[in-house]
């Protein structure tokens, strides 16, 4: 093969989904739902032939009950799931990989493996995820079981959770155990910055999801199909629980979803050979992989730019500017990780061109780690519709913790290898602010949220010293929790003093 030929390109997509409502509804297991898109992808390239037999690798994201080391799987599942899957789809590759947690994960796939293509490390590859979290809730509601468990064996490489440094045992101690809560700690964050009261920022939130409602409208394997405004959204109501100060329940991301989806990559050499026609090329013509620092290390908790330099990056080895972006997915698990790209570039949060392809993770559905999945097959589709334009996919994993990003295009471009050793290296040159593991006395509250969750609201607060240093701090007494709701408590002044396990706990509050 030529250079030209060992080119990596994207030939297939495919998608499958299933509402508990529908009349059709099989109740399909994780790995039936990513052979259902595995074989759409091999059916979208339309090459005429099996194409199953020609897949020399595939990778899967993880399902979320396999995603942690306590994470439990209620029906079982497949020793090797990738293998499981190709095995549905009549495909017997060499080599099989289970990636690591987290949402950048396809995206970061498929940087890997274009590069591994392009390097003819390999011809023809498949990768996939899927989720049936609905499923599983639903059957246990009624009683029902299933028996999902399977054993496959054969070679598989297993990358493990990738969950180092995500947290760390002082924010778990005071509160911050799930991505809820980390989130809204960040969103406040940025709220203060932004210098808006409470309702105010509901509605800014509430504006930057409602186009995303219009798009799931029209989107078949959405699961949740209901338009509606910014008030709409930002209105706290008893189906709009408030979750997590400042998120009701309609700007969270969506988990109770069944859809899997599915990425068909060859080389434009392969792709001659099987008859696989130019009009569906897509070609990656940039992207970027990098990690944020840990939250508690983070000079600003109401951004993340290191995210910011991974889009910049592909947007660089594109040769594009942001102007230049004719259609956009960003990823959209919580506001503040789409405010974050639209803050750094300028965006309007209601720019014409929209911002997701999909309908966004609160809408057409939150499946586990593999949600960006879903939007590069919906790209991929939209791309083929305006040939020449361009399309940015930014994939987040963790707490703003791990972001990839790609620039699609029909438009041919030669394979340029890339990595984002040099923009990490000056992430992790970043200074930290001073942290504290414990404190008495008076603190600034620089960001907060209330937790719902529970029995009873609490706070987690992260707060600064007079001398400057960064801690966790929480508050479960309820006249104390009940007073922070009351008034705002960013900016406010909090006196800590340290519990008898060694927590930062509020036991007055001063305003602002």
């Amino acid at each position: 093969m030529t250079t030209f030929d060992r080119t990596p390109i994207l030939v297939g997509v495919g998608e499958a989904s299933e509402r508990i409502e529908a009349a059709d509804y099989s109740a399909a297991s994780p790995v039936e739902l990513a052979a259902r898109a595995g074989r759409a992808a091999c059916e979208d390239a339309k090459a005429g032939g099996n194409l199953a037999a020609h897949i020399d690798l595939v990778a899967a994201i993880r399902q979320f009950e396999i995603s942690t080391p306590v994470a439990v799987a209620p029906f079982g599942c497949a020793d090797n799931m990738p293998r499981a899957v190709a095995e549905r789809i009549g495909a017997n590759p060499a080599k099989a990989i289970l990636e690591v947690t987290g949402g950048q994960g396809p995206q970061h796939l498929v940087h890997e493996l274009c590069h591994a293509i392009a390097a003819g490390q390999t011809d023809m590859a498949l990768i996939f995820g899927s989720e049936a979290i609905s499923t599983v809730r639903h059957l246990q509601s009624i009683g029902e079981t299933r028996d999902w468990s399977q054993t496959i064996g054969g070679q598989m490489e297993d990358r493990g959770y990738g969950l180092e440094g995500l947290l760390t045992g002082e924010l778990i101690q005071h509160g911050v155990r799930a991505p809820i809560q980390a989130y809204a700690l960040f969103e406040n964050a940025r709220r203060a910055r932004r210098g808006l009261d409470r309702e105010a920022y509901g509605l800014e939130m509430g504006a930057l999801f409602a186009p995303f409602t219009d798009v799931a409208h029209a989107n078949p394997h959405a699961m949740s199909q209901e338009v509606f405004s910014a008030q709409e959204i930002a209105t706290v109501t008893p189906r709009n629980r408030l979750i997590c100060d400042p998120f009701p329940r309609r700007v969270v991301s969506r988990d109770q979803a069944n859809q899997g989806a599915a990425v068909l990559l060859t080389c434009v050499g392969k792709a001659r050979e099987l008859g696989i026609a130019e009009d569906r090329w897509v070609y990656l013509h940039g992207g970027g992989d990098v990690k944020e620092r840990i939250i508690i290390e983070r000079q600003d908790l109401s951004a993340s730019p290191a995210s910011v330099l991974a889009v910049q990056q592909a947007l660089d080895l594109a040769g594009i500017g942001m102007d230049q972006v004719d259609i956009f997915d960003l990823y959209s698990c919580f506001p503040v990780a789409v405010f974050n790209v639209c803050d750094a570039f300028g965006l309007s949060p209601q720019d014409a061109r929209g911002l997701t392809v999909t309908g966004g993770l609160p809408f057409f559905g939150g499946a586990g780690n593999n949600y960006s999945m879903h939007a590069i097959a919906s790209m991929v589709r939209a791309l083929r519709a305006r040939p020449g334009a361009f399309g940015l996919v930014g994939a987040n994993g963790g707490f703003l913790s791990k972001y990839s990003a790609g620039v699609y295009s029909t438009q041919p471009s030669a394979w340029t290898d890339f990595d984002s050793k040099a923009i990490q290296a000056e992430i992790n040159a970043w200074p930290a602010p001073p942290v504290a593991e414990t404190a008495t006395g008076p603190a600034k509250i620089e960001t907060y949220t209330i937790d719902y969750s529970g029995q009873a609201p609490r706070a987690i607060l992260i707060a600064r010293t007079p001398d400057g240093q960064r801690l966790p701090a929480m508050s479960d007494d309820q006249t104390l929790v009940q007073t922070l709701i009351d008034q705002d408590p960013l900016g406010g002044t909090v006196t800590l003093a340290t519990d008898e396990k060694g927590r930062n706990r509020a036991i007055g509050f001063e305003g602002v």
